[in-house]
């Protein structure tokens, strides 16, 4: 009878811990509250034990305290007995390939076959305890992975596969798995999940390609959901912690190969090739001559001709990257199927080109509005082409007679010429696809930061005379004392590069300044342009001032004078905003992430989403857009002086304490500290789509990684004393940033506050900025004269020969200014890729796996929250885009501001927020 309420009593008490447990084992406990709870074996006669097994049909495991033990004890002499084993149930989740090539499936085959004969997938748990014997961690006998011969031909994305370890009842809480592969081919393990555990599940999300282990003999390693700070980890848990992240960081010698996990630093020395010749070689980025961001490191050797210019590998071969950063295949297939729309739509022009030499321009409008109505096949009457292409091209065009055509740009869905008109023109420095570089004007004119002894006077050119009949009544020095006043300036980052970019061929360029004038109804008129060119001598005129039109002739300078100042903001805007502050500058923090944070480390747990598929993507733009000759150097203006005019803005105006959002808007001048605003700022323009928006993600990110923080660090000693959060900041800062290191405005990390702002700073850059940035390429730039990439042709002027032509006829003048057809479509072709979203993409508030990312229920909960209030602001962003007062977002014609709305489907959506630099 004793015995029965004793096994009553037991029941009861784990059913409840169950609850009790799965929101708080492996916790760190915050200040001692909360305690494990030990599986502990009832001392019962061997009969009695024997007669309840049969009864339950399975292992019975008694989870009760150690004062109940001790109590019962009193009673009832107890008999030291012998630790007694029992199975426990690992449930594997495995993620198929959808489509396999011939070699693969052989040896998926060849696996299935040697499976059977036991070369098996092997695993092997381990338990946060050490053996007081041996005092190394305990484990498990090792398990089989069962049935993989029998599921070899399964065809679902998913398959689940079971192993039964073997384990006695003093094995204590188990904290990681370990997985020998024995078959020839990697696998994509996605979670492994146990049960039987008086406690509940245990998780391990595992998302990682498991090598054979003919080609990489050790074990893999995966830890538990449960987050430990490095001081915390459990005393099994802490070798295999450290040889793990040994692992990744590798020894920093030999070429990786592609099934390697080495996360290393390197220098910018690929993007030239001095092997194919002189055209081809680029400077080294990185160093102390061009200071630069560090890249993931290949470890490739030299090139033949430049022992410092590492050897190329060139495409369709692979890149190499850590294996578990590769797009996996869903987003690999996308990112495929629009490398194959940018060939096709690059074939007939590359034809067409070369079948005509008076087709290099754009001829005319309908030139352009060709290549969404009728496809370039139809438009330029080349049906008898397709026989002359290859069979496939040939079949996929007879197939598919859109295949050729381009989607209508949403900048010119509602109002074909809205972009002719100086609101639009206002409006996309606020709501269009850059902008982040509006400023307020503080004095007039402006003045230049450059050597007076190198470029010349600092004055600008802009009088008092060319803007005051623009200003509504008001003074210059009025409307600079109530901020009416904003500029965008790139005076200072394009001048040094003008005298080598219009030096090359088709290539012609201004430094620009644009000074806009805040109208009562809250947008954005432009009221002058200034355009500079190098100062050659005391009289050379290499400043000039446009302002708005007053008949038709200086309406066709003034929209010349337009374009230019576009070319210039689309050449900031992709090697400067997108490419050097959301790509580059990220890889260096997560490069540091996977070499210094431990996979179980609450704040990589934290950060994990937020790094996808970024090395990749940056891989791929080495090897395809920002190298030599690469499309960036075709399509934009500065042509092979590209990079090194995103390395010189580098150095002279990145900084990452201005990076976030509230200290980027008050270094602009756009908003001032404002303590009643939920934000703490108040924008001085109050219709600013881009900033109104992005501050309702900041504040809802900012609550969401202060609320994960404390969690973990109620004090700020604590910070300070994580050797792993140190090791990572450091290293982020004076390896992956070595060039800037020294400089006085690294933020500290030495409080919680200090690593609120760091990690808000890193997620917004990740997700938001990144999204405002990227996903309106196509849908504003895709009709090239809204945004013309480049511009080959200056702006006449009466003592110029080109003069009479422009008179004669200035629609042809202009769209020869613009970038040709081939050039054109080139460019489309690209940013149509570059702003689609793939299936896979995962948006801001989502996560993988999301109830067991985290093995902390309140940290789950508090996700959950952070999502809800993301759906919120989605709802009033689309409130806000319905708002009749808000100019900036809302009228005939007006394209809604959704690059900040959360959620997309894939495609080209013009919104959706993805948690990471993704594309």
């Amino acid at each position: 009878m004793a015995v029965a309420k004793e096994m009553m009593g037991c029941s009861s008490f784990v059913s409840s811990s169950k609850v009790f447990l799965n929101s708080t084992y492996g916790f760190q406990q915050k200040q001692n509250r909360f305690l494990f709870v030990k599986p502990v074996w009832v001392p019962m006669e061997q009969k009695r034990r024997v007669h309840l097994r049969k009864a339950a049909k399975v292992p019975v495991v008694a989870a009760i305290s150690e004062d109940l033990i001790k109590a019962e004890a009193k009673a009832v002499p107890a008999q030291k007995e012998k630790a007694v084993e029992f199975k426990v149930t690992a449930t594997i989740t495995i993620r198929n390939k959808n489509k396999e090539d011939f070699k693969e499936t052989l040896v998926k085959h060849f696996d299935a076959f040697t499976d059977m004969i036991g070369r098996n997938v092997v695993l092997e748990l381990i338990s946060t305890e050490e053996d007081p014997k041996t005092m190394a961690p305990k484990r498990s006998k090792e398990a089989v992975l069962k049935d993989w011969s029998k599921k070899a031909n399964v065809k679902a994305e998913k398959v689940y596969y079971t192993a039964e370890f073997t384990v006695d009842s003093n094995f204590g809480v188990p904290g990681a798995i370990t997985v020998t592969n024995k078959h020839q081919k990697e696998f994509f393990l996605e979670s492994i999940t146990i049960e039987d555990f008086a406690y509940g599940p245990l998780h391990f999300p595992c998302n990682s390609w498991v090598q054979s282990n003919k080609h990489h003999p050790r074990k893999r390693i995966f830890f538990t959901n449960q987050p430990y700070l490095p001081d915390q980890t459990p005393k099994g848990l802490r070798a295999l912690r450290e040889k793990e992240l040994d692992d990744l960081r590798g020894n920093g010698k030999g070429v990786r190969k592609l099934s390697d996990r080495v996360y290393d630093f390197d220098v910018y020395n690929d993007l030239g090739n001095p092997d194919k010749g002189i055209d081809y070689a680029r400077p080294m980025l990185g160093g102390e001559k061009v200071p630069y961001p560090r890249r993931c490191r290949t470890g490739r050797g030299p090139s033949e001709t430049d022992m410092e210019a590492e050897s190329r590998v060139e495409k369709p071969l692979p890149i190499y990257v850590p294996r578990d950063e590769q797009f996996e295949e869903s987003k690999q297939n996308a990112f495929s199927a629009g490398r194959l729309r940018a060939v096709l739509h690059n074939l007939l022009p590359q034809l067409k080109a070369s079948i005509s030499a008076h087709n290099r321009d754009l001829n005319s409008f309908s030139d352009i509005d060709g290549l969404y109505k009728e496809g370039l096949l139809l438009k330029l009457g080349f049906h008898e082409t397709v026989k002359k292409l290859p069979k496939m091209v040939s079949k996929l065009q007879e197939s598919s007679e859109g295949l050729l055509k381009y989607e209508t740009p949403k900048v010119v869905s509602k109002d074909k010429f809205a972009w002719l008109r100086d609101d639009e023109f206002g409006r996309q420095a606020l709501a269009g696809v850059n902008p982040v570089n509006i400023e307020r004007l503080a004095s007039f004119p402006p003045v230049s930061m450059l050597d007076p002894e190198i470029y010349g006077p600092q004055e600008s050119a802009l009088k008092e005379e060319h803007i005051a009949g623009q200003l509504n009544g008001m003074t210059v020095q009025q409307a600079l004392d109530e901020n009416k006043l904003f500029m965008v300036d790139y005076h200072d980052i394009y001048l040094p590069f003008l005298d080598r970019i219009n030096a090359l061929d088709g290539r012609k360029s201004y430094a620009t300044r644009t000074i806009f004038f805040l109208t009562p109804s809250g947008t954005l008129k432009p009221v002058a342009i200034e355009l500079s060119l190098p100062h050659t001598s005391p009289n050379s005129r290499s400043k000039r001032v446009v302002t708005p039109p007053v008949d038709a002739t200086t309406n066709w300078i003034w929209q010349l004078a337009k374009a230019h100042v576009c070319s210039n903001d689309a050449g900031v805007h992709q090697l400067v905003n997108h490419w050097l502050r959301t790509h580059a500058c990220m890889e260096p923090f997560i490069l540091a992430a996977h070499r210094q944070l431990s996979a179980m480390h609450p704040i990589f747990k934290l950060l994990d989403p937020h790094m996808r598929y970024t090395l990749e993507i940056n891989a791929l733009a080495r090897q395809s857009l920002i190298c030599a000759d690469g499309v960036i150097e075709n399509c934009f203006t500065p042509g092979r002086y590209c990079m090194e005019m995103s390395a010189a803005a580098y150095r002279s105006h990145w900084r990452f304490d201005k990076e976030g959002l509230p200290a980027d808007l008050i270094r602009r001048g756009i908003a001032v500290p404002d303590p009643t605003q939920p934000h703490g700022l108040k924008l001085l323009i109050e219709d600013y789509p881009y900033a109104s928006d992005g501050l309702l993600i900041w504040n809802a990110l900012e609550n969401w990684v202060r609320t994960y923080v404390n969690r973990y660090y109620p004090n700020s000693s604590l910070v300070c004393n994580d050797r792993e959060l140190q090791q990572w900041y450091h290293e982020s800062v004076h390896v992956g940033h070595a060039d800037l290191s020294k400089e006085s405005w690294w933020p500290s990390l030495k409080t919680t506050d200090d690593l609120v702002s760091i990690l808000t700073t890193l997620i917004w850059l990740a997700s938001a900025q990144h999204a405002a940035l990227n996903f309106g390429q196509y849908p504003y730039g895709g009709y090239v004269p809204n945004r013309p990439p480049l511009m080959r042709r200056l702006i006449p002027d009466e003592n110029d020969l080109e003069y009479a032509n422009f008179l004669a006829d200035p629609q042809k003048y202009f769209l020869s200014a613009l970038p040709s057809l081939l050039q054109a479509t080139k460019f489309m072709a690209v940013v149509d890729t570059l702003s689609t979203h793939s299936p896979d993409e995962e948006y801001l508030g989502e996560r993988q796996h999301p109830s067991i990312w985290s093995g902390d229920a309140e940290i789950i909960e508090a996700f959950y929250g952070f999502s809800a209030e993301i759906r919120r602001i989605e709802k009033e962003i689309e409130k806000r885009n319905a708002d009749p007062n808000l100019k900036n977002r809302c009228g005939a014609g007006v394209l809604p501001y959704e690059l900040l709305a959360p959620s997309s489907g894939p495609g080209v959506t013009c919104r959706g927020v993805p948690n990471s630099v993704s594309i």
